[in-house]
């Protein structure tokens, strides 16, 4: 399997700060400026910008040399389980933590929280199980 920490998590690292501008500019601005739901605003961002993650990932940080319709359903299948489990998580913590505030306000933290947590889950999602014939 390898070593989790190594110059794949370094290329992981930068293509995700370029997916993390983009997305939390789709994600806030679609949830603030253009008044979408939670949901809505946090989906949109995770399915835009998982087709950049795809691509970005596969050929730059990986050099996934694999079938594309393999790794293109498992990184299907990966990025909804780390969604569900990201913003299903984050969404109540938030709420809890930041009861009295407006759901504006725990909406937001909710977004950022689950952004954190999801980032964290695709990394080992891809590593593990996406990508994880280039490991060897």
């Amino acid at each position: 399997m390898g070593r989790l920490i190594d110059e794949k998590l370094l290329k992981f690292i930068s293509v995700g700060i370029v997916n993390t501008l983009i997305g939390m500019a789709i994600m806030f601005g679609m949830y603030n400026l253009a008044g979408c739901s939670y949901w809505v605003s946090s989906a949109a961002n995770y399915i835009i910008v998982s087709i950049l993650s795809y691509i970005l990932n596969r050929s730059f940080t990986f050099g996934y040399k694999g079938q594309v319709a393999t790794s293109g359903m498992r990184f299907a299948l990966n990025i909804a389980v780390c969604y569900l489990i990201a913003y299903g998580i984050a969404k109540p913590m938030a709420i809890w933590m930041l009861e009295g505030c407006s759901t504006a306000v725990q909406e937001n933290a909710a977004m950022l929280v689950g952004m954190c947590i999801f980032t964290g889950l695709n990394y080992l999602g891809q590593r593990l199980f996406v990508f994880k014939d280039s490991n060897r």
